[in-house]
């Protein structure tokens, strides 16, 4: 059984910053991709950032240049550091992680909430 632990969401104001994690427990192994997507009220979800086995880097156009994404190999962890936050950055963050070899699969997080104030 696989579980996305994801932490770090919450109430900030505009200009502020928050760090997002997500531990990936149980057996899991040949992950290809370590990821972020966000979903705000009435619009679909969309990629935030992603991160790959070898380390290359995805972001969504609006967050570049104030998010990182970063990926601890060892602890099957990604974490997404969040600067210069604006209130069009609000909503539901969830983590995501594809992979496998022989059988592919793609796991979700339950969730986390991020709300910028203006």
């Amino acid at each position: 059984q696989v579980q996305l632990v994801e932490s770090g969401g919450g109430l900030v104001q505009a200009g502020g910053s928050l760090r997002l994690s997500c531990a990936a427990s149980g057996s899991i192994f040949s992950i290809n991709v370590m990821g972020w997507y966000r979903q705000a009220p009435g619009k679909q979800r969309e990629l935030v950032a992603g991160v790959t086995s070898g380390g290359s880097t995805k972001y969504l156009d609006s967050v570049k240049g104030r998010f990182t994404i970063s990926r601890d190999f060892a602890k099957n962890t990604v974490y997404l550091q969040m600067s210069s936050l604006e209130p069009e950055d609000t909503g539901v963050y969830y983590c995501n992680v594809v992979g496998g070899t022989i059988v592919p699969y793609n796991y979700w997080g339950q969730g986390t909430q991020v709300t910028v104030s203006p």
